[in-house]
């Protein structure tokens, strides 16, 4: 994939999804930027195209995806509204089908278990917080695992732990069995998610990752 690629990007205005949008523009690739409320969206530029609606619509996938080469959803979770995990992937995973696209990168938590896991302690703590406070949202984002599994694309599901809104640039350290360490750098995690459209390390593994 070349700069010329156009991204479809989930969830641009989250804390997280900010930065992606923001250093897939400073390395040159075409946008396109699913938006609930395109208003809230403040950088305007050439390369970015935005796409109204709702990610559990269907036909505002289609729309969002349309000419696009790779997915990368880093959508949140709407306030006081049922789980949309597992909902979104399937809308993005039917379109990625039927448009013959393959590649779909995107973020969840630490508490998304896989059977490739050998979580420590204070990662299993963490999991079952999560599961004991967060029942319905953290079991939508298993069966959001499982879809993607049980799919033929080439999916990265990345499981992260505190998310720090920062521009500091630091080593990421990735492991595929435990989290290795309590917060990950937005710009860390966008330049890890953008490496990701050519590495082939982790299709169809979930990784989690952290900043050193």
């Amino acid at each position: 994939m070349t700069q010329q690629t156009k991204v479809a990007v989930i969830g641009g205005t989250g804390k997280s999804g900010k930065y992606i949008v923001k250093n897939l523009l400073a390395q040159g690739f075409l946008i396109k930027v699913l938006l609930r409320y395109p208003e809230q969206f403040q950088l305007h530029h050439p390369l970015i195209e935005i796409v109204q609606g709702d990610a559990r619509d269907i036909t505002a996938i289609r729309q969002l995806l349309k000419d696009c080469q790779v997915v990368i959803s880093a959508v949140g979770q709407p306030v006081g509204e049922p789980s949309v995990f597992s909902q979104v992937s399937r809308n993005i995973i039917e379109v990625m089908q039927e448009f013959k696209l393959q590649r779909y990168i995107l973020l969840t938590g630490l508490n998304v278990d896989t059977p490739f896991d050998r979580k420590s302690p204070k990662t299993k703590f963490g999991t079952d917080w999560m599961k004991a406070n967060y029942p319905l949202t953290t079991a939508d984002k298993q069966v959001e695992y499982e879809t993607l599994v049980q799919s033929d694309i080439d999916w990265t599901l990345v499981r992260l732990p505190m998310i720090e809104q920062t521009d500091t640039i630091s080593e990421v350290r990735v492991d595929l069995e435990d989290c290795p360490g309590d917060q990950i750098s937005a710009t860390d995690l966008a330049l890890f998610l953008i490496e990701q459209l050519t590495d082939r390390t982790y299709v169809r593994k979930a990784p989690f990752i952290t900043s050193t």
